[in-house]
């Protein structure tokens, strides 16, 4: 018999001095002995709170009894009854904040979670490796359209394909995938795995043309005659910015361009591929999400000497993810507390020289729940860099919106979708993710993509009786 550890099993990753010079993934995944070792300490709870709040509801205690006993085909089984993307939630998705912070043996103080969502991965992986087979189909049920293939778009297609629909996804960028391809860095999550889990979607019928904008290159009246239903997924990607002086300098980016530019776009490979990025020596990041470990990791990695995260709270206040936070210390990203940008600096040449600042304190609790900054007066100072990022935030895309007045939005212009069916003002027309939340996480997406999934089902399923 094993005995439990307390903590988790350690997942090996490249040293930092190695991988703060390549694009390569971090986490290097478990092997499977210490896969059934992990597995090992779960407690295979009767009324298993991870499973409530995993946002798809994966049967976690049952595909980690299938690793224990070694029958990965099992634990993939299992995973794939409710999840399209495995591999990719096994990286991304933050578990720490759901499954694994209920998880019955991390509540005890003595103990660590199980580490599930590394567990997920080293499933995943094992299935990714396997010939992707092609199931015939009979799509019996129907036709349904979906706008965007990031996590909420191909969920929803792969569970309506199941299901017996014929599925086309319309995608305006080249590259199918979404932030999966355009946001997440190469070292967090590989464009190789995007693309197989891709792969699974299409072989299970499911048809994804790129290049096509809805609202420009195909109208939303097309999609209502062509299809019985549709499901808008198109994210938050247009980009927030602060407004602050010197926005327009030569030097300042919005998370958006700068990563899309690296990750869709090649930019950390040129010359091979003709999209370069900016070289600079010092970086200014602003912003706390995982967002902005991303630009400044990337940052690191394209070259930057030195890199500071800009962020008006403390660390105690940081969104991001715990472990995207002590990779960037590791790596040698410097931080800048308590700190708000007022103005970019120009060097007379029209590109920036620098980021004057003001130290903040933290007040009493704003709407977030969190404690408000409030400015310390007299506290100007400047943070040398000749490029900036600001990653604060994404909003939504309006180039279908704009196309379709007859679609509710809210007052910050995301869709006006019901939370419990998707389902907006316009019969057959159904909406989620990002663009009906407001910029969140992979998981979310995908839960909001099953449950259109769903409904959609039932729509078209009423719609014909």
């Amino acid at each position: 018999m094993v005995k439990r550890s307390y903590n988790k099993t350690p997942m090996p990753e490249q040293a930092p001095e190695i991988r703060w010079n390549n694009f390569e993934e971090v986490a290097l995944g478990y092997d499977l002995e210490s896969g059934i070792l992990e597995a090992s300490r779960c407690l295979q709870c009767k009324d298993a709170p991870c499973i409530l709040k995993c946002p798809v509801m994966i049967g976690i205690p049952g595909f980690i009894k299938a690793i224990k006993e070694e029958n990965i085909q099992k634990a993939y089984e299992i995973i794939s009854r409710y999840s399209n993307l495995p591999a990719i939630c096994g990286r991304v998705c933050p578990q720490e904040k759901q499954c694994e912070m209920v998880c019955r043996l991390g509540q005890s103080k003595k103990f660590e979670p199980v580490a599930i969502g590394k567990l997920e991965r080293l499933v995943a992986d094992w299935a990714l490796e396997q010939p992707v087979e092609k199931v015939e189909r009979t799509f019996h049920k129907g036709k349904v359209a979906i706008v965007g293939s990031g996590p909420s778009g191909l969920t929803a297609a792969g569970d309506l394909a199941k299901l017996g629909y014929k599925v086309v996804i319309f995608e305006a960028l080249h590259t199918a995938g979404g932030v999966l391809t355009y946001g997440i860095p190469e070292f967090r999550l590989p464009k190789r795995i995007v693309a197989k889990e891709i792969e699974r979607i299409e072989a299970l019928g499911v048809t994804i043309e790129t290049n096509v904008v809805v609202g420009k290159t195909i109208t939303i009246e097309e999609i209502q005659r062509d299809f019985d239903a549709c499901y808008i997924a198109v994210g938050a990607g247009a980009p927030h910015f602060m407004g602050i002086p010197g926005s327009a300098l030569n030097g300042v980016y919005s998370s958006s361009e700068y990563l899309t530019r690296i990750n869709l776009m090649h930019g950390y490979q040129f010359p091979t591929y003709d999209t370069p990025v900016q070289k600079a020596a010092k970086v200014a990041v602003i912003g706390g999400g995982n967002v902005a470990m991303d630009a400044a990791r990337s940052a690191k990695r394209m070259g930057a000497s030195q890199v500071t995260v800009i962020y008006r709270r403390s660390v105690e206040e940081l969104p991001a993810r715990v472990e995207e936070y002590h990779h960037s210390v590791e790596e040698g990203i410097e931080y800048s507390w308590l700190t708000n940008p007022v103005a970019y600096l120009d060097d007379g040449t029209g590109k920036l020289a620098g980021v004057q600042c003001v130290k903040m304190e933290l007040g009493e609790p704003d709407a977030s729940g969190r404690r408000r900054p409030v400015t310390i007066p007299g506290s100007e100072f400047v943070i040398e860099a000749d490029v900036a990022i600001e990653a604060i935030g994404q909003g939504s895309n309006k180039v279908l919106l704009a196309t379709f007045p007859e679609l509710a939005v809210n007052k910050w212009g995301y869709i006006d979708a019901d939370e419990e069916t998707c389902a907006t003002n316009v019969p057959g027309i159904f909406a989620g993710g990002d663009i009906v939340t407001g910029a969140a996480t992979v998981i979310l997406a995908m839960g909001a993509g099953k449950l259109a999934a769903k409904e959609i089902d039932q729509y078209v399923t009423a719609k014909e009786a």
